[in-house]
């Protein structure tokens, strides 16, 4: 049973999550950064799903909208900020990478590939280490489902599946392949359908709802830590914003069927279940829009006047110095 004060913190890293993906377009359009792919209308299934596992201890392997899934973890908008902007301080590359090319250290989420879907292998790999070593970690990877077409991704799934490893595959189902919707991606309705043909569990949530989300995932995490084997989780949700920031989705969706999907915003359903159980009351919610936009703000102007990086540092954090294989 989740308690008020852990209901509050999962609507809080949603909250400050979509401040700071619409802090990102805006930079974007006054030319201030040069990339963005935006999280937003999918923050639940990413937070629902952290909150269900344990955090510094299980693995994570996410995809490029999982903003709101770092931010959970650990991430801060400040590190969001200076990968953005390309600055040297940036955590994750020193400021070398593409945005949203996610690592931290500290929550056990590993440096990723610019390459669609290699993360669901990279998981399996790790899977096979937490079985081997006898411990009772989870691994979690996330991914889109048009990448779910990917041959990396039947590798990765096919693998944990025939060797009974402890990954969860989330699939966050945001009806769009860049342009494609799912009917013209996959011959079955879905992803989770494709687990019955790969033997292992597969499971349909409603991505919107994060409290589902949070039930269904701490139920397979638990069916991992027992050795009972992966399960693939198709999170139904939808994606508010274009592709990327370079892209013009009123060429192959209608305003009208954006608007409507609106109406399933996941922040907005959080805010509604926490009002009826009088967790969140208006007050609060002043209090924490507030508190959202100061530490938007700080990070954006934190990360603006940081250095950006210079040529003699171009080798560093790309080899490692001392490494302990213990």
């Amino acid at each position: 049973m989740l308690s008020k004060e852990t209901k509050l913190d999962m609507y809080w890293t949603m909250l400050l999550s979509r401040r700071l993906d619409e802090r990102a377009w805006v930079l974007h359009r006054q030319g201030r950064i040069a990339f963005h792919i935006s999280g937003i209308g999918q923050e639940a299934a990413q937070v629902g799903a952290v909150f269900a596992l344990r955090r510094g201890y299980d693995w994570f392997l996410p995809y490029y909208r999982d903003i709101a899934l770092m931010l959970a973890l650990g991430y801060t908008p400040r590190d969001f900020a200076l990968s953005m902007m390309g600055k040297s301080e940036d955590i994750t590359s020193a400021g070398r990478q593409m945005p949203s090319h996610w690592s931290l250290r500290s929550a056990n989420v590993p440096s990723q590939s610019a390459t669609v879907a290699t993360q669901t292998s990279h998981a399996a790999g790790i899977g096979l280490a937490i079985k081997l070593r006898g411990e009772d970690k989870v691994v979690l990877t996330c991914i889109g489902e048009g990448s779910t077409s990917q041959g990396e991704w039947y590798e990765g799934v096919n693998w944990a599946a025939i060797h009974r490893l402890p990954v969860i595959f989330l699939v966050q189902n945001n009806q769009y392949a860049i342009s494609e919707r799912v009917e013209r991606q996959m011959a079955v309705p879905g992803p989770a359908a494709k687990a019955c043909g790969l033997g292992l569990d597969g499971r349909e949530v409603d991505g919107t709802d994060i409290f589902q989300v949070y039930e269904v995932i701490a139920e397979v995490a638990e069916k991992a830590r027992r050795g009972e084997g992966p399960s693939l989780i198709e999170a139904k949700l939808y994606r508010i914003t274009p592709h990327s920031s370079d892209d013009d989705d009123r060429t192959y969706r209608s305003r009208e069927e954006v608007e409507a999907h609106k109406k399933r915003d996941p922040l907005l359903i959080a805010q509604a279940i926490l009002e009826k159980e009088g967790v969140l009351t208006p007050k609060k919610l002043e209090e924490l829009e507030a508190k959202a936009k100061r530490i938007v703000d700080e990070a954006v102007a934190y990360a603006e006047q940081a250095p950006y990086p210079v040529v003699d540092d171009n080798v560093t954090r790309v080899f490692a110095g001392e490494v302990s294989h213990a």
